[in-house]
């Protein structure tokens, strides 16, 4: 399955230049977040703006393969990058900013991507998980009778991009789709989970 990671931002609220480059313990973040799929098995298509040069250049420099859009916007990138590299299967979307992603999130995704029978797959936390882990969302819903915000990682079929697409909505109570870093005290916040996760038990 492809995976569009959506790095064509300037990460204005953070405010540290090109956001897919800014590093969490060291990394970019759109290192973790291709490692993840990749792990995952996905193949990786970093989507990119004239916005972005220097992600460009990161990217020609580690193998990423990418995709230079116009910059239009968030949904408009994707369905003029699904559409430019004639992706016709299913297809994970994602934004830089969710540098906790791991490959065991992507797969379980995958598999209830497989298994509910809907055209599109939908990721969303509680709320106040969210809120906890310093995310602002800018919007919110209720998913399974909780309140809940969008997680930023999606699936859509590619060959019904430009349309409308029934989703199934997936609660997802994971701490690591709860950090999204665009500020600088989400920044810290994803630094210290990190830190956390490599202690020794």
């Amino acid at each position: 399955m492809y995976a569009l990671i959506l790095a064509g931002g300037m990460g204005s609220r953070l405010g540290l230049g090109e956001k897919a480059l800014v590093t969490v313990r060291e990394v970019p973040m759109i290192r973790r977040v291709a490692d993840a799929f990749v792990q995952a098995g996905c193949d990786v298509v970093a989507v990119l703006s004239p916005r972005t040069p220097y992600t460009r250049n990161w990217c020609r420099a580690n193998g990423i393969f990418h995709y230079v859009a116009e910059g239009r916007g968030y949904m408009e990138d994707i369905i003029e990058a699904v559409t430019a590299l004639e992706i016709s299967s299913p297809v994970f979307t994602c934004g830089t900013d969710l540098p906790l992603l791991s490959s065991d999130i992507v797969k379980d995704l995958m598999d209830r991507y497989t298994t509910c029978g809907m055209d599109a797959l939908s990721t969303w936390v509680p709320m106040a998980l969210a809120e906890e882990h310093g995310y602002q969302p800018p919007c919110i819903g209720m998913v399974s009778g909780i309140e809940a915000c969008p997680a930023g990682i999606n699936i859509l079929r590619g060959d019904m991009i430009a349309f409308p697409q029934e989703e199934e909505r997936v609660l997802v109570a994971d701490a690591r789709l709860a950090c999204h870093v665009n500020t600088k005290s989400a920044l810290e916040i994803a630094e210290r989970l990190i830190s956390q996760s490599r202690r020794p038990s």
